[in-house]
């Protein structure tokens, strides 16, 4: 590999804590070099867990972070003018393909529609990427694999992935964990102790009933990393909560006082 692709190697092992079997599931499908779907609310740790299959299976990871402003260019590349001349720069999805990483495209319903269709070719029999502009057609590397992931609670019709593009991929669904487990995960990452990390999963459960009901998304595991963090810091429970698991949720004053109150009821 490269030094380009050095620098997406991960060199630590990430903190995952396993729900069911998606890791058996995950390695078995990238042993047949199946594209993969994540699908699960935001912070529930599709990610993170990314990031541990990258790990295990000793693959770089190239994440992309989609947007409406993403065009197709963005992400297979493009010709760049500079001192010499004009040169061709690969995109991260380019890359990946040529170096055989693992790329993730983070929130892909974000971008816009004409721009995941380059995305359909690596993701049948064919597993090639068309450069037009350069008049090129890459073959994907024996080891590289296409993974995104979306949140299908908080996409509206007008932002969903087409059926074509649905029907290419095999697909994990994720949500928070169990509380107990969660709590564990909470504890690890912060350093709070047990006591504290289950007081916060409890909140994060109140929250997460409301979700429809005056709330578009319940707290997530990340937001209590977040609350955790800055306990662990000496910041009090209670501000702790309302600047991490209250305000970011939702600017409804009467919203706010019911979360807040649920706070008060655990840290009160």
């Amino acid at each position: 590999m490269s030094n380009s692709i050095d620098q997406y190697v991960i060199r630590r092992e990430p903190y995952y804590r396993a729900v069911q079997d998606e890791i058996d599931l995950y390695e078995t499908a990238y042993g047949a070099r199946m594209p993969i779907m994540l699908k699960g609310p935001t912070g529930c740790g599709k990610s993170r867990f990314v990031e541990y299959m990258a790990w295990k299976l000793g693959r770089p990871l190239i994440t992309v972070a989609c947007n409406e402003d993403m065009t197709a260019s963005d992400l297979v590349g493009r010709f760049l003018l500079d001192k010499d001349g004009t040169r061709w720069q690969d995109g991260p999805l380019t890359m990946a393909a040529r170096a055989g990483a693992i790329c993730y495209l983070d929130e892909v319903v974000e971008a816009r529609q004409d721009t995941t269709v380059v995305i359909h070719p690596l993701t049948d029999h064919r597993r090639t990427l068309p450069l037009d502009k350069k008049g090129e057609l890459v073959e994907a590397h024996p080891d590289f694999q296409l993974v995104i992931s979306y949140n299908p609670g908080y996409q509206s019709l007008m932002k969903d992935l087409k059926q074509s593009t649905k029907q290419r991929f095999a697909a994990l669904d994720f949500d928070y964990p169990a509380a107990d487990v969660e709590a564990q995960i909470v504890a690890h990452e912060t350093g709070v102790d047990a006591e504290t990390a289950d007081k916060l999963v409890q909140i994060a459960h109140r929250a997460r009933n409301l979700k429809g009901h005056g709330l578009d998304e319940g707290i997530s595991t990340r937001l209590l990393v977040y609350a955790g963090q800055l306990i662990a810091k000496g910041a009090t429970p209670l501000a702790a909560c309302g600047m991490t698991l209250v305000r970011p949720l939702t600017d409804d004053p009467d919203m706010r006082d019911t979360l807040d109150a649920a706070v008060a009821t655990f840290f009160g």
